[in-house]
């Protein structure tokens, strides 16, 4: 029973939390709706996609005679295809993502949240079952986007994210949204068995203007946000160029196990408008089919 009020306050800041999220998610979607053209090619379903020409080797029973009484030639009515796809989402909730280096702007987390939201409105309005990571299956519906803001408000205490697609949906697509500042064998692991279920899919890599600018002088502590790691230095300049170089290995890391395994790599600063970052994702997730 001590726990209670514990429990109670937590669940109360969750739900407190969500709407917004789900709000700035929706708006998002809203600016870059791109339609349902994204999932369209022939196949079954029951909604009308496009008129072809009867080719060698088409039944004759699937011709649409009204649209062929216009004209010399036979057309066969095709439909577009239907079958609810999933899309398996994971977003960095760790603590090294609650970074931001100005007041005023969003840390690496809310930027994160909100695309990866964002990204889970989107695929919904296609009709597709989205999952978040092993915390969601997948589903359809607008209950599974509030589902999903709310899991997406809880931060985790480790300082890097580990990624999870578990349980993997064979032939399914992927986002991934992380900074991919900790250790990279997990991602390594889940890409590479992900590539063999013929999962595909895309990085999204958040940083803060500051971690890709290093604009630090003079005496500085570097922390982390859980307070785990900390250095002192007088000076902090001394340590750009090396900062940038390994920041540079660990970009190219990233681009090669991400051509490794069939899947697209973006960046983004927490500075930058997510609109466009939205626009890339979208784009690259559905072109992963």
């Amino acid at each position: 029973m001590t726990q209670a009020p514990h429990l109670r306050s937590r669940a109360e800041a969750l739900a407190a939390a969500y709407p917004p999220l789900l709000a700035s998610a929706e708006r998002l979607a809203a600016n870059v709706q791109l339609g349902d053209h994204g999932r369209k090619r022939s196949g079954a379903g029951e909604a009308f996609w496009q008129y072809r020409q009867l080719q060698t080797g088409d039944d004759a029973r699937l011709i649409d005679w009204r649209r062929s009484a216009r004209g010399d030639e036979q057309y066969i009515k095709q439909r577009e295809w239907q079958i609810a796809q999933s899309a398996l989402l994971w977003v960095d909730q760790a603590s090294s993502m609650n970074f931001a280096s100005s007041e005023g702007q969003p840390t690496k987390a809310e930027r994160a949240r909100v695309i990866g939201m964002a990204t889970a409105v989107l695929l919904v309005r296609g009709g597709e079952r989205v999952a978040l990571g092993a915390v969601l299956p997948p589903r359809r519906g607008t209950g599974q986007l509030e589902r999903i803001a709310v899991a997406l408000t809880e931060n985790r205490p480790d300082d890097y994210g580990v990624p999870d697609l578990s349980p993997m949906v064979p032939n399914s697509r992927a986002l991934i949204v992380s900074d991919f500042l900790g250790d990279l064998e997990p991602l390594k692991r889940v890409l590479t068995r992900a590539a063999g279920r013929g999962i595909r899919g895309a990085l999204l890599q958040v940083l803060d203007p500051a971690e890709e600018e290093f604009h630090f002088r003079g005496r500085t502590i570097f922390e982390s946000i859980t307070g785990g790691v900390r250095h002192e230095t007088l000076r902090a300049d001394t340590l750009r160029e090396r900062y940038l170089a390994r920041l540079a290995e660990r970009k190219a890391e990233l681009a090669d196990l991400a051509l490794s395994t069939g899947w697209m790599l973006g960046h983004h600063h927490t500075s930058e408008n997510a609109q466009s970052a939205l626009l890339w994702v979208y784009q690259a997730v559905q072109g992963a089919r």
